[in-house]
């Protein structure tokens, strides 16, 4: 095989190849042998038909199908000579390439490149120097965790006789509304139960000012006007009387900070294995952040230690991944259904304020990558397992549906995450070679 491999641009190539005419011969042969076999052919018996009749009828399929079989194996041959790792690769249509039996076969391929990175500084003997986070987890931390514990576990308790309302209590109240001294339809609501000073407004009226000093069996009336421009005909313009009926006082009791609440609070013997339950977790999970924290420092470093081109098809799939997680955000935050199309113009603002993020995502992918390369990280099917199974629990979705919807996805998304753990453990890699200062 011949290859010549010409130089397009910073990330793309042309290679040149040419296969040799003993192989065309060898793959033309095979053809009409296999050929032969299949069809029938009037008057000759199944695999005997001559040649000269095959190919007068079949030339053209058969063509094709040796063109087919050729460029496959000969550009995989032709990407190992050159040393490069193909992104993309355009290989021109069956109908622009010629071959003849007995003659060289020749086609050029277009292939756009990943950079080759050099790396350096990154383990020993020159590691990423991170700087200390000496964060650690406060007794206040641990009482205010507790104080929300002891909410959760909060009672009502009906206020002694007499109470006056003040900002904290509770109130249950009745409600309903007036006009022309009829009651109006929509606007009557009972034993509802109202914190006073939260501002929640209760048939789109804040009640706060209404119930601060006044005691159960008060009856409140507030005349409540609307604009003429109210949507609801039947009150624009007009004012409703509501009648607000104050029929219980609450206080919130919380429970003392004792063995009983820790008891209370799950299978805790006392009160300090609770706070030291707490504070375990308190600490696993800011051990977690802490380390995020330096992965996403060393990323940084990464991103700003090595410059190189980045293979423009990459780029714009990454922009495609943050098109369709910023429409999915927000056919969430709008409970849309179904998912309603960008158009052209939304397209290309997402595309245009996060290509900055997509070249960043991209360079460092590549650059994990080439870490994963060098020390010899391999994904195996544990690793693939666990990893479902983490996400399976991080999304609250079960492990079963989870599956199906990666397996719906094809060999394209199973590559992706196989893509997305070898970054993980090419990353964990960098980090446990990093030096913490003091």
């Amino acid at each position: 095989m011949k290859m010549e491999m010409t130089e397009l641009g910073p990330m793309k190539r042309a290679l040149k190849i040419e296969v040799p005419a003993d192989e065309v011969t060898q793959r033309f042969s095979r053809a009409y042998v296999e050929l032969n076999r299949q069809v029938r052919i009037p008057g000759f018996r199944p695999g005997k038909a001559p040649l000269a009749i095959l190919e007068k009828r079949y030339a053209k399929a058969v063509e094709e199908d040796v063109i087919r079989s050729l460029i496959p194996d000969y550009y995989d041959q032709a990407v190992k000579q050159a040393g490069i790792s193909p992104v993309v690769v355009e290989i021109p249509p069956l109908d622009r390439v010629k071959i003849k039996k007995d003659s060289p076969f020749t086609f050029t391929a277009t292939v756009e490149i990943k950079p080759k990175i050099e790396l350096r500084d990154y383990k020993a003997p020159s590691p990423i120097s991170l700087k200390p986070d000496k964060r650690a987890v406060a007794d206040e931390q641990v009482d205010r965790a507790l104080e929300v514990l002891r909410e959760q576990q909060a009672r009502l308790d009906a206020a002694p006789a007499g109470t006056a309302l003040a900002e904290g209590d509770y109130a249950v109240v009745s409600l309903e509304g007036f006009l022309d001294g009829g009651p109006l339809d929509g606007t009557k609501k009972e034993g509802h139960l109202h914190k006073v000073g939260s501002k929640a407004a209760l048939l789109g009226m804040e009640v706060d000012a209404h119930l601060v000093g006044k005691m159960e069996g008060s009856v409140i009336e507030i005349a409540q006007p609307y604009p003429a421009s109210h949507p609801d005909l039947r009150v624009a313009g007009k004012t409703v009387q509501f009648r607000l009926s104050i029929t219980g006082v609450k206080h919130k009791q919380l429970p003392a900070l004792d063995d009983e609440f820790a008891k209370d609070c799950g299978p805790y013997a006392s009160i300090q294995e609770l706070k030291d339950t707490v504070r375990g977790e308190m600490e696993k999970a800011l051990k977690k952040d802490i380390e995020q924290s330096y992965k996403d420092t060393i990323l940084s470093r990464l991103a700003d230690t090595y410059h190189f081109d980045l293979p423009e098809t990459l780029v714009e799939r990454e922009l495609d991944t943050i098109v369709r997680q910023k429409l999915q955000e927000r056919h969430r935050s709008k409970d849309a259904d179904p998912l309603p199309p960008a158009d052209a113009e939304e397209n290309r603002r997402i595309r245009e304020e996060h290509r900055e993020a997509a070249n960043r995502r991209v360079k460092v992918g590549l650059i994990l990558e080439a870490v994963a390369e060098k020390e010899g990280l391999s994904v195996s099917e544990a690793d693939l397992n666990d990893e479902v199974t983490r996400l399976a629990s991080e999304l609250r979705v079960p492990l079963a549906d989870l599956v199906k919807m990666i397996q719906a996805g094809g060999q394209d998304s199973i590559e992706k995450l196989r893509t997305k753990i070898l970054a993980d453990q090419a990353l964990d890699f960098v980090y446990r070679h990093a030096v913490i200062q003091g």
